[in-house]
C-alpha cells in the first residue's frame, strides 16, 4: 500500500492548501474566467505550490461546471424522463 496521495506529496504542503483556500474563497465573488485571470497571477507572482493549489481549485470548478451543463442539457433534451 502506498502512502502518497495521487496528487503526489505537494498535496500536504501548507502552500498548496492555501492556495485552495484562497480558491474556494475567491469562487464566491469572481466568475470562473477571473478565477482563470486570477489562477495566472499566482502563477507569476505566488509560492510555486500556492499557484498550483489555486490552480487546482480553478480547473476543478470548471469541471463541476461542465458536469452541471452536460446534466442539464440531457434533462432539458429528454424532457426529464429516462
Amino acid at each position: 500500500m502506498t502512502t502518497h496521495t495521487p496528487l503526489g506529496d505537494h498535496a500536504q504542503h501548507p502552500e498548496y492548501a492555501a492556495g485552495r483556500a484562497d480558491a474556494y474563497d475567491d469562487e464566491t465573488t469572481l466568475t470562473l474566467d477571473q478565477l482563470a485571470a486570477r489562477a495566472a497571477l499566482y502563477a507569476e507572482h505566488a509560492h510555486l505550490l500556492r499557484a498550483l493549489g489555486y490552480a487546482d481549485r480553478v480547473l476543478e470548478k470548471r469541471l463541476e461546471q461542465i458536469a452541471v451543463t452536460a446534466a442539464e442539457t440531457e434533462l432539458a433534451h429528454t424532457g426529464g424522463r429516462r
